[in-house]
């Protein structure tokens, strides 16, 4: 027998070398077939989507554990939102002792990994869907321990970084094209979200709307196949995944609650602005106020307990509450102030440095702002009969698509996680107003106003990235002709005739820019000859610098009405490194633009 097997082993490798099977070869015809068949792209995609729901389960699992231990809940899967009640020693010590934790490891990542960590978005906005498998690792588990400690923020910034971090790894691997890598990594972080809500369209458009930013038939069909594998693998392995909400709909909507939900869907724009201006000026504040970064969480964590010590659904992403407790009726006191300590804890959260995202989070804090807003509309004398549940679920929508934004996305989350299709047009008027609202008095939603503050000009995650490849220093020739400032007008005539060349750059003794000449300017009649140079220069304080980039180029030329400009190695030294014409500018940035409309087209 064992003689067989080995005789069987050793025709198999035979067989691998004689039709050039390698491991090495075997990776090369993988990468061939990806890259050339569509067909091999969707089975990728559903690999990556079951590599998504693994990833979210490993994450549930961990702060589950976390909540159990930490906060000693009486059963193990119980959620910490919905308990009624904490023992108060452990709702103010655990997040003050988890902030120390989380405090100790930032102050060790800045100090051997400085930088920020670079999620799907900002990858697919700039960077070509290239995301470090690593970093990703390290905000999942970040995450998971911020949300096990009671940090009032929600795991999905976790799935969707470990979900694209892992997508992106697999097509770095298979060295995709730059939108196939894209496409991969909207798939990775789709088809989390889908499988941690249960709602594959859900994960699927979150995949479309927020991490690749534009609608395509063949991106589409990638992201589907991948959250549906992400929410099936979520189902297998946690017996059925998340559980629908529970809550009473109408079967009807009558005419008068969309302008109901239209006005809370406005509202809740408002709501959201307001959170996410109070999370930058809490941030500020510490900043200014020279607070360590070590010493930030445990402050917001003690600001977490001291709340969650009064009521546990301030506590972490209040999901569990929101699953229990959605069709309860809150006095709307009550609600406004539940509402009210949910934003704190959450914005102290997340402007203290616990790891997470506010999309669980303002699914709660909407559902308060709806059960709230329909504890006043029963006053109404229009009012007949709709649930005090209707309001809520259409809050939550709204005040998620203002905080997240993704219209269909929290469209198709409500719809999924409700089942009921009789209040579509309600949730999605409200969700239409709520992210005209924010686009109208603010202009981003959570995640792009952070990159706002940091500097980077993202409103989404459409393809940006190869704008600040194209840079002048890529574009610029070499320097065809040179002059003196100083050189007789006469002499110059001489070297430069008409039709030898449009322009001349002029430089002084130090071989510091000074300006341009046109020849066609000297040659002209009736200009003196004991002139120099000097007196024809043009464009003498503007220039453009090899770091910009070809739309800052053309809104220079447009700038000065010129057809050409000088780049200098910087506005001090003034050393010229080439020129750079407006007419090739526009062509490199024409060609660009058709290039990434047949990338999105499939052409």
């Amino acid at each position: 027998m064992p003689s067989n097997l080995a005789d069987g082993r050793r025709a198999v490798r035979v067989w691998l070398v004689r039709h050039d099977l390698t491991p090495a070869t075997a990776w090369t015809h993988l990468r061939a077939l990806v890259r050339a068949d569509e067909l091999w792209l969707a089975l990728l995609a559903a690999v990556t989507g079951v590599c998504s729901g693994i990833c979210v389960y490993i994450m549930d699992f961990l702060a589950i554990h976390f909540h159990y231990w930490f906060f000693a809940l009486p059963k193990l899967g119980e959620g910490l939102s919905e308990q009624a009640q904490i023992e108060p020693i452990r709702a103010i010590i655990v997040p003050i002792l988890g902030g120390a934790v989380l405090g100790s490891m930032t102050w060790l990542l800045a100090k051997y990994r400085p930088g920020n960590f670079v999620d799907p978005i900002e990858a697919n906005a700039l960077y070509g869907g290239k995301l470090s498998l690593r970093d990703s690792f390290i905000v999942a588990m970040q995450t998971s321990f911020s949300n096990g400690v009671g940090g009032s923020v929600g795991q999905e910034a976790g799935y969707a970084q470990f979900g694209g971090g892992v997508a992106s790894f697999i097509g770095q691997q298979l060295r995709l094209r730059r939108n196939d890598l894209r496409v991969l990594v909207g798939c990775g972080a789709g088809a989390a979200i889908g499988g941690a809500f249960n709602a594959p369209l859900c994960g699927a458009f979150y995949g479309i709307e927020l991490v690749i930013g534009t609608y395509s038939l063949s991106s589409l069909t990638m992201v589907v196949i991948a959250s549906l594998a992400g929410t099936l693998v979520v189902e297998t392995l946690m017996n059925g995944g998340a559980a629908p909400l529970s809550v009473v709909l109408p079967t009807h909507v009558p005419g008068y609650a969309y302008v109901l939900a239209v006005l809370l869907g406005t509202i809740a724009g408002f709501v959201g602005i307001g959170i996410m201006r109070a999370v930058t000026a809490l941030e500020t504040l510490l900043r200014r106020a020279s607070v360590p970064v070590w010493l930030r969480p445990i402050l917001g964590g003690t600001v977490v307990g001291l709340l969650g010590s009064i009521t546990p659904k301030v506590l972490a992403s209040g999901n569990s509450s929101l699953h229990t407790e959605l069709a309860v009726v809150y006095p709307f006191a009550i609600a406004m102030v539940l509402l009210l300590m949910k934003s704190v804890a959450s914005s102290f959260s997340i402007a203290t440095g616990f790891r997470g995202g506010l999309f669980f989070a303002s699914l709660f804090m909407g559902s308060l702002l709806g059960r709230g807003f329909g504890d006043l509309a029963i006053l109404l004398p229009v009012q007949n009969g709709v649930p005090i549940g209707f309001y809520a679920v259409v809050g939550m929508a709204a005040l998620a698509t203002a905080i997240v934004s993704g219209t269909m996305t929290m469209t198709f989350l409500t719809l999924e996680s409700t089942n009921n299709f009789s209040i579509t047009i309600a949730v999605l008027m409200a969700a239409i107003a709520s992210s005209l609202t924010v686009r109208r008095f603010f202009g981003y939603s959570f995640t792009t106003w952070r990159f706002h503050l940091r500097g980077e000009s993202i409103r989404s995650a459409v393809d940006v990235g190869w704008i600040h490849n194209l840079t002048v220093g890529r574009m610029m020739r070499k320097i065809g002709y040179i002059t003196y400032e100083s050189a007789e007008l006469e002499t110059f005539r001489q070297e430069f005739p008409l039709g030898r060349t449009q322009y001349v750059v002029a430089v002084d003794a130090d071989d510091r820019y000074v300006g341009l000449v046109y020849p066609a300017e000297t040659h002209a009649p009736g200009v003196p000859t004991d002139q120099r140079v000097h007196d024809f220069l043009r464009h003498e304080i503007d220039f453009l610098l090899p770091q910009m980039t070809v739309k800052e180029a053309i809104q220079a030329f447009e700038r000065v009405q010129c057809d050409v400009l000088a780049v200098l190695d910087g506005p001090e030294t003034r050393h010229v490194l080439g020129v750079l014409t407006e007419q090739y500018a526009l062509r490199r940035y024409s060609e660009e633009l058709d290039q990434r409309r047949r990338e999105l087209s499939g052409e």
